[in-house]
């Protein structure tokens, strides 16, 4: 417990002082959505960027592990999208924000230093696969869907039309591409050039998350207790859930097995404010679900790291 503690409460601290910022009219609300206009156009991609393009992919990549993974995150995604629209009656276009705050894990900011604490750092390989196509596997679902449900009642050309032009107008997308394109061809970015990404990228997370502390104080859970409540039991329990069987039934190794639903077990990521922000949707719901989620975290990893250790 206190290693999750050691792990989690920084983050809650960086929020927390975005949050105080904000509300003590220390920082403008203003300020808050240039915030994260910076590191949703500037700082993210650059981090997302340089992971990629810096990254082994020619080990390690185990399918089992991967479908496992991703067949239980887009099963989750289906499971929030319906599940606000069924229960909570709310428009397509929410549904689909809502979703991707199922679909999208904090594989970075909480799985990475959780796993390497609990298992070592030999222990991360399955990680680090997870992390190299999470971005473009949950960006590419959330907005296609978005896209179509957008578009819908358009010919399937306008979707098409509407999807490719949303995608190749994503600076998280585009920079998870180019980053495949140099890890793939072997170019080598200047070092000055790569100095430079790394100032960047340095910011991107702390950023993100004072921005957070400020949205969340903007977006409070007024009216959505319920669906905040159905998100962070879908992320927080039946994604690792569904890892657990998937895996189970593949006969995963052990230590791809713990990187798969200790990384599905993860509260959703800032990312998922990212992409209702991105489109005006749902965007309370994303913010709240981040802070709680991380919160009820706490519980929710303990019990699954006691799980994990009855293998």
């Amino acid at each position: 417990m206190q290693t999750l503690l050691d792990v989690i409460l920084p983050v809650f601290l960086v929020i927390g002082f975005g949050y105080v910022a904000v509300w003590r009219k220390l920082f403008p609300e203003a300020g808050i959505d240039g915030v994260m206009n910076f590191t949703q156009h500037f700082a993210i991609p650059c981090l997302l960027f340089q992971a990629i393009a810096g990254i082994d992919l020619g080990t390690s990549f185990d399918p089992a592990l991967l479908g496992s993974f991703y067949a239980g995150a887009g099963l989750c995604f289906t499971a929030g999208l319906f599940g606000a629209r069924l229960f909570f009656k709310r428009d397509w276009e929410d549904c689909v924000a809502i979703g991707f705050c199922c679909l999208f894990s904090n594989s970075v900011l909480l799985g990475l230093p959780i796993t390497e604490r609990a298992y070592g750092p030999e222990a991360l390989t399955g990680n680090f696969a997870i992390v190299a196509i999470h971005s473009p596997f949950c960006y590419g679902l959330g907005i296609t869907a978005m896209e179509i449900v957008r578009n819908r009642g358009q010919s399937p050309l306008v979707m098409l039309r509407g999807v490719a032009r949303a995608m190749f107008r994503n600076a998280l997308v585009l920079a998870i591409a180019l980053g495949f394109v140099v890890n793939l061809s072997g170019v080598t970015v200047p070092a000055v050039v790569d100095d430079a990404l790394t100032l960047v990228a340095r910011a991107a997370l702390p950023a993100a998350l004072f921005a957070l502390g400020g949205v969340l104080f903007q977006y409070r859970p007024e009216g959505d207790g319920r669906t905040i409540a159905m998100v962070c039991a879908i992320g927080l329990l039946l994604h690792p859930a569904l890892v657990w069987l998937f895996g189970s039934l593949q006969s995963l190794p052990t230590d791809a097995f713990r990187s798969g639903v200790l990384t599905a077990a993860m509260a959703p990521g800032v990312n998922t404010y990212i992409f209702a922000n991105m489109y005006g949707r749902a965007k309370r719901v994303a913010a709240s679900s981040v802070l709680i989620a991380t919160g009820a975290s706490v519980i929710t990893v303990w019990l699954w790291l006691m799980a994990l250790g009855t293998l």
